[in-house]
């Protein structure tokens, strides 16, 4: 518990900042902070909604850090045929496969993959009810990809543990993927192709599961009507389009 265990009604905003600093001087992650900064004040606002205490939340005004956004790391179609070669050809788990192409095929975090039942598989669509968001979402998917799965469950059973198999053949693809985004590209590789091929933004947030569309806008940049916006709008677009870009002559010093 950050600032030593304090009694709750003797927690004040310095002190807690105070210590916040010193943790993040020493190395703790400004997620984790916000992340923390969260639950106690949660835990403050329940207990007034309790009528525990009487007194307004300590933390109620304290800011989060700012983080900065990482870029997504999305796998292209070549790689997506790279590692479903690297899976077959060297996975020990068989149950990394069909996982990997529920996570392609709807966007599913590992967990939710991994986790999903038979018998929430049917009429050919794919429903996560223990989701992040708390959230239950259904999400259609091929004939053949469910037949696949059925078949799979019938010779190995539901699917246990496969995230380190999972990792191995990524290594073995030879795909470099930024630190703590292995599995979870999955799910951006989704999403940016279904917005590159012209996916509707709404729908996204609806198949992702996403609480504010604002999450989901990182992908909205992919769209085919936002790259040719690029084109059509940036300041040399008029005197390109009507042939009047001329190169730049080099002046003599």
């Amino acid at each position: 518990m950050p600032c030593g265990d304090p009694i709750a009604i003797k927690l004040d905003p310095a002190t807690y900042a105070h210590d916040r600093r010193l943790r993040a001087e020493a190395g703790i992650t400004p997620k984790t902070l916000n992340n923390e900064l969260g639950y106690i004040r949660a835990v403050f606002n329940e207990l007034r909604g309790l009528g525990q205490i009487d007194y307004a939340n300590p933390l109620e005004l304290m800011k989060l850090y700012k983080i900065e956004e990482r870029e997504l790391s999305w796998l292209t179609q070549e790689q997506i045929v790279d590692l479903l070669t690297a899976i077959r050809e060297g996975c020990e788990n068989p149950h990394v496969e069909p996982i990997v192409l529920l996570c392609l095929a709807t966007g599913a975090r590992w967990s939710e993959a991994q986790g999903l039942a038979p018998s929430r598989l049917r009429n050919g669509a794919v429903t996560y009810s223990k989701t992040k968001s708390s959230k239950v979402r259904t999400v259609p998917i091929q004939p053949e990809l469910e037949a696949f799965i059925r078949d799979h469950w019938k010779r190995h059973g539901q699917f246990t543990g496969a995230i380190t198999s999972f990792r191995r053949a990524l290594s073995r693809s030879g795909i470099v993927l930024p630190k703590g985004q292995a599995s979870h590209a999955l799910r951006h590789t989704f999403a940016s192709h279904f917005m590159q091929k012209g996916g509707n933004i709404l729908t996204l947030q609806k198949i992702l599961g996403h609480s504010s569309l604002a999450m989901t806008m990182r992908y909205a940049h992919l769209a085919p009507e936002h790259l040719a916006e690029a084109v059509k709008l940036n300041p040399l677009a008029a005197v390109t389009l009507s042939g009047q870009l001329l190169p730049l002559k080099t002046q003599n010093p």
